[in-house]
Order: C-alpha cells, then structure tokens, then sequence
C-alpha cells in the first residue's frame, strides 16, 4: 500500500514538473535561439517580401552569394540593384543588446530602393511604440544618395525625435542603413562610391611633442574641446523643433546654469594622456590593444552625458562618435570611471570617464572627429523629447609629424617609465572602495555566523531573523544596488584566460565580483558552495524571500519524491557541461546561451527586457513558490560549477545524530533544497549551508533525539526527593543570650 501511494505521489508529482520544465526550455530557446546563418537568414527575408516591394519595377531576385551575402535584383535580365541584411555588414545592435536586422535594397548608383523592418528585440518597439511609426522613419532614408547622408551628418537625416522614446533604437537603424549601404557599395566597386572622401594625409603621432603643462594650455591649444549648454540654450533649441512642452520642462529654473559643461580629448594620444592622467598613464595604455584609441569625456551640469540607462551588458546611449560615414557607439565594457583628472588647474567633476575605441572601427585619431550628445528631456507623465548637439575635434598639428616623415600613422605609448604608478585598476578600486568595505563586512559577518553556528542555531527565533536580514541584505544591496551578482559566465572567462594568457588586472577591473569570487572559492574549503549558494547570491535571496511570503500566504508547497528530485538535480550539471564545451569553442556563444541564468534579467536589468527573458525569469520565479529555489535545484549551471570543486572541502561543519535518518526523517523533511537524504547525510553538492537542519539538530520541541533529553531531564527533575535544607546549630552562648532573665 505504502508503495502504491508512493508511485502515485510520484506520478502527480512527474505531471507537474515534466511539463513545466519543458515549458521552461522553449521559452529558453525562444529568447537564445541560435541564429541562422547569413545566407539562410538572407534568403529567408527574401521569401516574404517580394522584389517589387524592395525595388519598385523588379520582378526576381537571383540566390544570395558572397560572405557577407548579397542577392542581386533583377528586371527580366536587366540588373538593378543589390539585397542584403543590414546586420550582416555592419553591427546593429540596438537597445536590448541584439541585432536591428533590415532588408535593404540598393540601386546600381548608390540609391537606397527600400527598406524592411524584419526582425528585431527592441523593447520599446515590442511593447510601446506601434511598429507603423518605426516602417515611417525607415521610409524617410528611401530613395537618399547614402554617400550623401553620410556627408551630411546628423542634419541631412530624418529627425531622431520623430519616434519619441525609441531614439537609440531609430538611431541604430538609421546609422546602419547607411553605414551597411555604403561598404555594399563599395564591395560592388560603385562610381562615386566605391571610396570614402579623402582625407589630408596629417602625418604620425610625434613621440618627442609635450603637452602644455597646465589645463588652461591644453584648453588654449586645442589639446581639449569644450561644449557648454546652458539651460536657457537648450529651452530655446526645444523651443525651436517645436517641442514646446520639453522647452517648459528645464533642469533647473535658473536659464544660465549650465545644462552640460563638457570637455573631450583623445587619451591614447601619449602627449595628452601622459598630462590628463599623470603617472597612471603608462599602465592605463597597457590596458588598450595595438592601435586601439580612447577618449577622455569630463562633465559639470544639470545633466548627465551617461544617464542611467546603461547597465553591465548595456549601450551609453547618450554619446557617440562620428568620424567619416561611421558611428561609433559604447558599450559598458569599453567603459573606464576616473576620480579626478591629473592636469594642474582642473577643475572638479561630477563625471570623469575613458572611452575605449571599440576594436574593429576604423578609427583615426589623427583625422577630425565629432562627439554627439543626445539631449533628452522629460515631460509630463510619460512625455519625451530629444534634441543632438555636437562638438569637433582635430588633433593640433603639433602633435604630428610630417606626413613624409612617417606615412603610417600610430599613437604606440611610449615604454613605461621605470616606476610604474598603480594600474587602472587601483582606479575602479578607489572608486569602489567604500563599497568594498561594506561587503567585505558583510563577508566577516558571514564567517562569523559559520565559526559561531552552534551558538546562532540554539537559538531559533535569532538565527532565523539574522538569515532573512541577511538574505535581504544579498538581494538589495549585492544584487539590486551594486550589481554584484556572479554568473557561469564568470566561470567560462577565467579559463578562457588560463588558455589564452592570464592577466589578473583584466579581472580586478570589477572589485566586488572579484571579492565575491574569491570569498567564494575560499569558502569552497570549508563549507562548499554553500556559503555563496545559501548567503550571498542575489536571485537565490530572492527566490528564498519570495518562498517565504509563498508560505504566509498558504500557496501549497509541492514536496517532489526523492526518487525523482534526484534525478532531476543531473539537470544543472548537463547545462553546465553544455556550456563549458561551447565556450571552448566561442566564449561569445557560451555569454548567450548562459541566458539559461535568470540573473541578468531579475537582478542586473531589473527585469527591464524583452518579453521572452521576463516571461522566463517570471516563469521560474512563480515555480519557485511552489518548489522552494527551483532554479538553484535542477537548472542552475553555476550551482553546478561551484560543486564539482566542493568535493575538495577540507572540513564537515553539519552535525548529524546517528538517529538522523533512522528512523527520523525531520531534517530531511524541512531541507529547502532536499540536500539530505533518506538515509540521513547530506550531500555536499547539493547543500546550500542555510544551517536549518543545525536548527533542528539543536532544538528540543523539533528533533527526536533532543526531545528524548528534554524528557528525560524532566522526569528526572520530578522524581528526584525534594532538597532538605541545612539545619541550623545554636551555640550554648547564644541560648544564654536568648534566654529570658
């Protein structure tokens, strides 16, 4: 009978949990599914729209050829132009940090004849603009000379703010519309096309040139370049585009303060490194690839030329460069804070920050540059503007050499100096520190809850308050507030550098990651991986919260047989191999298919994404309520990654009674994760050291053995003859005294 009922708890229980773990995995490979290739994809858009909706007069495409691929369109035999995928010549990653991907036709004289919105992931398209007003500004390029549009700059092309709120996706597409037609054009060898406007030869970086001594010099010679808006101007540039609501909604009600004072040099230039940043020059250009360029951007005012849109992962949507007919746009990890500026004389900033040149752009840094800023600005409930305005660069003449004195141009540092000053990453550290010391406490406090346990866990209404208080602490200040939240990605990085020469600034660049992961990994020593599965993750924190309030609100708690849980645990482990053996192959690949991780969507990105990552994120999150940390028990590739090194703890902390199991079961019963099992041990694996079971072990109203004591005490204690107090001798000379006379 007992087996029967075991097999249909078993059977309801496998009802539940199949389908819904297959449920997960589609949406899974829904939001990382692998994309096709450039041909495919290609030949795929060409299938749903016919030629004459791309070339007005055409009646057939020939089959896509060429890497990247090109499909050449036709009347009859007559050729008139060219199809291809925006996405596939230059990089048009929008918002939600994937590809805009447009089918583009291009006449044979550098005409674009259309264009299609095919695919994308653009969050505000998805769910707040209707796509109707997106197909109209694609429309505004048709039928534009693109070498023309790229002459133009920013004034010659459709207005941004045309599509309030979705400004860096629309910017995206415009700049790859043209960006893309122009290198078709010029693979196809078009007249007056085939090659960018020429540039005057300016010669190399001159290594023997300084740059003036203080920062009024480097102002004075043109070293750096000033934009300065005040309050009033910008008012008055709304004003003019018609926006009259942004124009009354100003910064501040004083029109002359500044909006934006901003200051912008190249970094990577030595002469003018060497002077904005002093000693720690030499070991920031250690830090920047052969060739590779970097700009400095300084800022005061009421308005911030970062935001706060960008997140780990994210796009400065604020700032961009333009240099010729291309846009350069940055990314967080081409992102250096500073504290200060080194030069005598400068001034304070609210805003210190090192741009890194994206590897891959054709970036000269000898050649004139412009940085755009995008001013947006608020209004009403949800009401939105923007506006661009721009600053030049050209690097002074003096900092060159002749162009027939060295006709290639290059801005190699010069070796460093004996005495190197601190590494770049003293400065994130710096930047960092009082974070640092705040969880660096909290990790003290950690270690003292592990060292101390017997002492917490004797006492059950404090240990439980203490745990919440610090689960609470790990979701809102580790996770939500200073991003701090580990991934397998972390994982796959660091062996990546054990293959492809390890350097351990590349990982001290981000302080509390790298004191997470080494806490961490001397946890694993002691406690296993419990220590950061139980305490210091974020999205464990929040499963185990969310659980909680699960419990007071009734929401029935599914206890899945451990016949089948232990079955279902290997699934962490598969992922994990999985993606160990594709970042063996391409790290990139294993980033994107590590998505199976809700952490970047329900921790770093606050569950801002695209739908099928929320619906993911959500969808494990509402299993969690019924099956306490779903996700840390069967599909975390990090959980996993963290035990298969636990094996090499060198103490077992969890007492145990040999009791435990046979016959009692409490333990084993109440374990959040189902770590322990029937016979009584707990497997090291699978343990997330949340001291529960310690608890119990203490407890003398929950655990057998220690109940037995209590009683036993008890009776003890009632049977035991009563205390007969000490008698009392009266000396003769105190009768005497006592005695009546």
């Amino acid at each position: 009978m007992q087996r029967y009922l075991g097999q249909r708890h078993l059977s309801a229980t496998s009802r539940f949990l199949l389908p819904f773990i297959s449920l997960l995995i589609g949406i899974f490979l829904l939001a990382v599914a692998t994309p096709a290739t450039a041909q495919s994809r290609l030949a795929e858009f060409l299938a749903q729209v016919s030629p004459a909706q791309l070339f007005p007069g055409a009646d057939h495409y020939d089959a896509p050829q060429g890497n990247p691929p090109i499909a050449l369109v036709r009347a009859g035999t007559r050729l008139l132009g060219y199809a291809f995928v925006n996405a596939d010549w230059i990089d048009s990653t929008g918002y939600s940090g994937k590809p805009i991907q447009i089918l583009v036709g291009l006449t044979t004289d550098g005409k674009l004849a259309g264009a299609r919105l095919m695919a994308h992931h653009e969050p505000i398209v998805l769910i707040g603009i209707p796509p109707v007003r997106i197909t109209q500004f694609i429309a505004g390029y048709v039928g534009r000379d693109v070498l023309a549009l790229a002459r133009s700059g920013p004034e010659g092309q459709p207005p941004v703010d045309m599509v309030s709120g979705a400004t860096v996706t629309v910017t995206v597409i415009g700049e790859s519309l043209v960006q893309s037609a122009i290198k078709v054009a010029r693979a196809e060898g078009m007249v007056g096309v085939a090659l960018a406007p020429a540039e005057i030869p300016r010669g190399a970086i001159d290594p023997a040139h300084q740059a003036p001594a203080d920062w009024v010099g480097l102002l004075g010679d043109g070293s750096l370049r000033r934009l300065q808006l005040t309050v009033g101007e910008v008012n008055d540039a709304f004003a003019r585009a018609g926006a009259k609501e942004a124009a009354e909604s100003p910064e501040s009600a004083n029109p002359t303060d500044f909006f934006l004072d901003l200051y912008v040099a190249p970094i990577s230039v030595p002469a003018i490194g060497r002077r904005m940043l002093g000693e720690r020059y030499d070991n920031f250009a250690k830090t920047l690839a052969p060739g590779q360029q970097a700009i400095l951007i300084a800022a005061n005012g009421a308005y911030s030329f970062k935001g706060s849109g960008y997140v780990r992962g994210g796009i400065f949507d604020r700032i961009a460069l333009l240099q010729g007919d291309q846009t350069i746009r940055f990314r967080d990890h081409d992102h250096v804070r500073l504290g200060d500026i080194h030069a005598p004389g400068a001034p304070a900033f609210n805003d210190v920050d090192i741009f890194r040149i994206p590897q891959g752009s054709h970036f000269d840094v000898t050649q004139p540059w412009r940085l755009q800023i995008l001013a947006e600005r608020a209004f009403g409930a949800r009401g939105k503007s923007f506006l661009t305005f721009e600053t030049s660069y050209r690097l002074p003449d003096a900092y060159l050499t002749p162009p027939q004195a060295s006709p290639a141009v290059t801005t190699a540092p010069a070796a460093p100096a004996p005495n190197a000053a601190p590494e770049v990453w003293h400065l994130m550290w710096r930047a960092e520190i009082v974070k640092v010391a705040v969880l660096t406490l909290a990790l003290a406090f950690l270690t003292a809850i592990f060292f101390f346990q017997d002492v917490l866990t004797k006492r059950p209404v404090l240990y439980d308050r203490i745990r919440l208080g610090f689960l609470l602490f790990t979701l809102f200040w580790i996770g939500w507030y200073a991003d701090a939240q580990l991934s397998v990605v972390n994982v796959f990085a660091f062996f990546d550098a054990l293959r492809s020469g390890f350097r351990w600034d590349y990982f001290l660049m981000a302080p509390l990651i790298f004191v997470l992961w080494f806490a961490t990994a001397a946890s694993i020593l002691f406690w296993n991986r419990g220590a950061f599965c139980g305490w210091l993750c974020p999205y464990g924190a929040l499963q185990e919260v969310l659980n909680r309030v699960a419990k007071l609100l009734h929401i029935p708690q599914l206890r899945v047989p451990f016949s089948v849980h232990s079955r279902l645990v290997a699934l962490k482990y598969v992922a994990f191999l999985i993606l160990f053996g594709i970042s063996l192959s391409s790290l990139a690949t294993a980033e994107q298919a590590a998505e199976i991780e809700p952490f970047k969507t329900a921790i770093i990105l606050h569950f801002a994404r695209t739908w099928p990552f929320v619906l993911y994120a959500g969808a494990l999150l509402a299993a969690n309520l019924f099956v306490e940390r779903f996700f840390c028990r069967y599909l975390c590739p990090l959980g996993a990654a963290l035990a298969i090194p636990a094996r090499i703890r060198m103490f077992d902390w969890l007492r145990r009674y040999r009791e435990c199991g046979n016959p009692c079961q409490r333990c084993g019963n109440e374990c959040p994760v189902q770590a322990i099992h029937p016979e009584g041990h707990i497997n090291p694996n699978e343990c997330i050291q949340c001291l529960h079971c310690q608890m119990l072990y203490h407890h003398d109203q929950k655990c057998p053995v220690m109940i037995q004591r209590r009683l036993k005490r008890e009776k003890y204690a009632a049977s035991a003859p009563p205390a007969i107090p000490p008698r009392i001798k009266i000396s003769a000379v105190n009768r005497e005294a006592d005695t009546p006379r």
